[in-house]
């Protein structure tokens, strides 16, 4: 079987099982947020955080809730992280410097998980299991909570609440996330990914020293690292290591773990919404998307010329011969898409188009299909601003699911598109204009630009994946590359939510023979437009100095 044949195949093989799973899991997901019981251990939760999970919010108390829950999670990694040394669980391992642990703090909150640091060099047990892996789970949880509260926003009239924080934050990790998870640990643990508590130990003397492994619980931190969209890997290879990704099957079944809850929250959004087709519009819409990268990902990678590539099937380096360029172009493209930043090959190495297809996913806004919730209401704005580029165009007040589409709605929309690629490209600009950010970089020209502009991408748009390349562990990256996570994490927020509450208290807008039809492929196609349009506008000279300059001339 050819190379190019089997990457078909399993491309294939996922779209299958994201077929199957799509609808049982988004409706079961649309029960969960609307339901009006509590199970005991949640409320042993609201009890224990003093929260009432009967009182409903207005979006600024929801938005008190989201930033409140996410400061203390900051405080309390940062915390734990600069007491490691004195904690049980260290391995050994000092604590961890002041603005590593801020950085690291601000993106596992962030849901980003990007790491300037080797994982099996520097967490211990404790951090890992008791810090780390629990923001996969809450920060992930967080994102989703948004965006159910905005799909309220749609679907209530003449009220601003929007449901409650806390019991949305809970339900989501309760319900959704930690059965899945547990379900997947074991499937990835039958596959040979390690779960334990062991410590280091040798496995023999090379040139130079010995080599030294330590153990730790990989298979419980990996399916949430990809079930949750939050990237972050337990050894500094990430899910191209053997212990967190070992077979093709374990490297498919990761891809599927990213992939299942974006695609299926559109089924929810239909769901909660009281209209399905809609929710199979935007699922249209991101599926194009996807499968359209993936294509062209797959594309620059086999067909790259040159004799060595012409006998290795394509450009294999910096990719694991047990995946294949198939299995890594699929698994850039889904990571980079989402805001999940794993990576099972290291993009800094892929051809100067096929960097830029991973840079260009995160720029579009990581909302095909985006990161756990923040993928959804990333792209609920974009049809926003869609629909209200059709009303320029007919000369009619836009509306949106029976919501008009004012002036307040549609400022609150461009806040939102505005804030990420501003602090990409200001970030960029300066660490370029400074002459210390730049001694991080190993290569030169195109190349070594597109990794200073990978790294704020990646940062700002709270994905977390690395070109490799750039050393980012220095106060400098450290400490920019941490505001702006938070930045890009928590400022769009605000948008949605305030969204989402001046939605809510909208009267219902009947349908009239006007209206333009959003669940129509129609609709559809023009929000791809827009999607691709805006980005290009924004992004296209910042991408014609890296990797369009550096693939062009390749």
């Amino acid at each position: 079987m050819s190379p190019v044949t089997a990457g078909v195949l399993q491309l294939l093989a996922l779209i299958s099982a994201l077929a199957l799973a799509y609808r049982p899991l988004g409706d079961y997901m649309a029960r969960v947020y609307s339901s009006e019981r509590h199970y005991r251990p949640e409320k042993w939760i609201y009890r224990a955080v003093g929260a009432d999970p009967s009182a409903s919010m207005r979006w600024p108390a929801y938005l008190r809730g989201v930033l409140a829950f996410s400061a203390v999670s900051v405080l309390f990694l940062y915390a734990l992280q600069r007491l490691q040394g004195a904690l049980p669980g260290s391995l050994g391992f000092v604590s961890i410097d002041p603005d590593q642990a801020f950085n690291t703090a601000a993106s596992f909150v962030a849901n980003t998980n990007w790491q300037s640091y080797y994982g099996e060099q520097a967490m211990g047990h404790l951090v890992q299991t008791g810090g780390l892996a629990v923001q996969n789970f809450v920060s992930a949880a967080v994102g989703m909570a948004v965006a159910v509260a905005l799909v309220r926003g749609f679907s209530r009239s003449r009220t601003g609440e929007l449901g409650n924080f806390w019991t949305d934050l809970v339900r989501g990790t309760v319900r959704i996330l930690l059965p899945i998870a547990v379900i997947g640990a074991v499937v990835l643990v039958a596959c040979g990914v390690i779960q334990n508590f062991s410590g280091i130990h040798e496995v023999g003397q090379f040139t130079g020293g010995a080599q030294q492994w330590n153990g730790g619980a990989v298979a419980s931190q990996e399916v949430i690292k990809e079930l949750g969209t939050n990237g972050g890997g337990y050894f500094n290879a990430n899910s191209a290591h053997p212990f967190e990704n070992p077979t093709p099957f374990s490297n498919l079944f990761e891809i599927f773990l990213i992939l299942l809850i974006p695609f299926a929250l559109t089924r929810t959004f239909g769901r909660m919404v009281g209209n399905l087709r809609q929710g199979y519009a935007i699922l249209a819409t991101m599926a194009t998307i996807w499968i359209g990268f993936t294509a062209l990902m797959m594309w620059t990678e086999f067909a790259h010329h040159g004799p060595a590539l012409d006998i290795a099937g394509g450009a294999m380096e910096g990719k694991e011969t047990r995946f294949g360029i198939g299995g890594s172009s699929v698994f850039a493209v889904a990571t980079t898409l989402t805001s999940t930043g794993a990576v099972n090959s290291f993009h800094s190495s892929y051809t100067g188009l096929g960097g830029g297809i991973t840079m260009l996913g995160m720029q579009l806004g990581e909302i095909a299909p985006g990161g756990v919730g923040s993928g959804l209401y990333g792209m609920l704005v974009m049809a926003v601003i869609a629909v209200f580029i059709a009303g320029l165009m007919v000369g009619r007040t836009p509306e949106y699911l029976g919501k008009k589409i004012g002036t307040r709605q549609i400022k609150l929309a461009a806040c939102y598109i505005l804030i990420t690629p501003a602090l990409v490209l200001c970030f960029t600009a300066v660490a370029m204009a400074l002459p210390t950010p730049a001694d991080s970089m190993t290569n030169s020209g195109a190349h070594g630009f597109s990794e200073i502009l990978y790294a704020y991408t990646s940062g700002a748009n709270n994905n977390g994946s690395a070109f490799a390349g750039l050393n980012a562990d220095t106060q400098w990256f450290n400490t920019t590359i941490g505001i702006a996570m938070l930045l890009g994490r928590f400022l769009p927020i605000v948008f949605v939510l305030a969204l989402a509450g001046s939605l809510a208290e909208q009267h219902p807008v009947p349908a009239t023979a006007g209206t333009l039809r959003t669940d129509k492929p129609l609709y559809a196609g023009l929000l791809v437009g827009t999607i691709l349009i805006l980005t290009g506008l924004t992004y296209f000279p910042a991408l014609a100095l890296g990797p369009l300059a550096e693939g062009l001339s390749s």
